[in-house]
């Protein structure tokens, strides 16, 4: 039976102020001063219209991202934050995290971000290296990104994320590995680190660098994830490693299938309509003056998800974690019984690509490392 599962609030602010060229979300350089109240305003008529159909669920988590959220004001989010509070309840321990850049003028802020109620920081730092910095179309340096995240700390983030790619133009095992020992020694309660890939549609893809070949890639990994389970950091996702009890919990409801809002220019959601027995997938106009000049009615586009097409949802979230699932959540996230998939859930057990753990279904290490042709078995 289709259930109600937690609710959590994704937040897009769709500016930069250099598009890098790896990049391939909904972000726009601005090119001149930023909407930036307007913009504001337009978010919490949006998270109004959309809360309607929550039926007064507590949110879990609220997640800004972008483009570069940093470009705004403590006093915008404030502004967000409150109405957000006025109209639905957040649970006690709510997770309220902030996209940040590491430049000197995004961690000016920082303070007054904490004040505003964002309890959570993931800062952009991509690299350690100057000269990858520049690779990557980065505009600040290593020196800002070190003093950014002693500032993060001394305003009262002790909860914070560190974004670091890997597989970089030219980039060494030694390299990698000198990226990483420099994070972990910020002792960072959770560390993103992930390779950098070529997405269509990116300067990258168009005009594409030069990147270490398979084999180094191989390696680099493995002592990557060694170094990192060495430094007591836990792989819970295919690229999320946290301290004991650190994952982000914003995370973690996208990959047990749970509900999330999407406000803001091109912001996707997913929603459980339980009196409907539906689950629909939601998406808001992609250029922010579309999403500024229409009205909240003609914002949003619903598609429902059809129950031929869940099980495969549910497996492309559910199987990136480490944890895996239980037969009873697909059940209630789904609506679909676990024989629907229970079949092939055997066979690929006695393939080694899936194990049963503690009343959970996961990927093993061999099905992890072959996570794409162990999803295609769903299809």
């Amino acid at each position: 039976m289709l259930e109600l599962p937690p609710l959590s609030l994704y937040i897009h602010i769709p500016w930069c102020v250099k598009k890098c060229p790896y990049c391939d979300f909904n972000s726009h350089e601005a090119q001149s001063d930023i909407p930036e109240s307007d913009y504001v305003d337009i978010l919490c008529q949006d998270f109004d219209r959309d809360y309607e159909y929550c039926d007064s669920r507590p949110l879990q988590s609220i997640f800004i991202g972008g483009g570069t959220p940093s470009l705004f004001s403590p006093k915008s989010f404030e502004k967000i934050l409150s109405h957000i509070q006025a109209k639905a309840s957040l649970s006690t321990d709510c997770e309220i995290t902030l996209e940040a850049n590491p430049g000197t003028a995004e961690a000016d802020k920082f303070s007054g971000y904490f004040a505003a109620g964002i309890n959570r920081l993931s800062i952009g730092i991509q690299s350690f290296d100057e000269q990858q910095l520049k690779n990557l179309g980065r505009i600040h340096s290593s020196d800002e990104s070190k003093l950014a995240i002693e500032f993060a700390r001394s305003v009262g983030f002790e909860n914070f994320n560190l974004d670091l790619m890997h597989g970089l133009p030219g980039q060494s095992v030694s390299d990698a590995l000198n990226d990483l020992r420099t994070a972990i020694d910020f002792d960072p309660r959770h560390i993103s680190w992930y390779q950098l890939t070529i997405e269509p549609n990116t300067v990258f893809y168009a005009h594409p660098p030069t990147l270490p070949e398979e084999p180094i890639l191989n390696s680099l990994e493995d002592a990557g994830l060694a170094l990192l389970e060495k430094s007591g950091y836990q792989r819970y996702e295919v690229s999320a490693f946290s301290k004991e009890g650190c994952h982000s919990r914003h995370n973690l409801n996208y990959w047990e299938f749970g509900d999330y809002l999407g406000i803001g220019a091109g912001a996707h959601g997913k929603l459980t309509l339980a009196e409907e027995k539906t689950i629909v997938r939601t998406q808001k106009h992609r250029q922010p003056n579309h999403y500024l000049s229409k009205s909240i009615q003609s914002k949003i586009k619903r598609t429902e998800i059809l129950p031929d097409e869940r099980a495969i949802e549910f497996l492309l979230n559910a199987l990136r974690s480490k944890h895996g699932f239980s037969e009873s959540i697909f059940q209630s996230r789904t609506g679909l019984p676990f024989s629907s998939i229970g079949k092939k859930v055997e066979y690929l057990i006695a393939g080694g690509l899936l194990q049963r753990r503690a009343g959970r279904i996961a990927a093993s290490d061999k099905g992890y490392r072959l996570l794409n042709s162990l999803l295609q078995e769903f299809l």
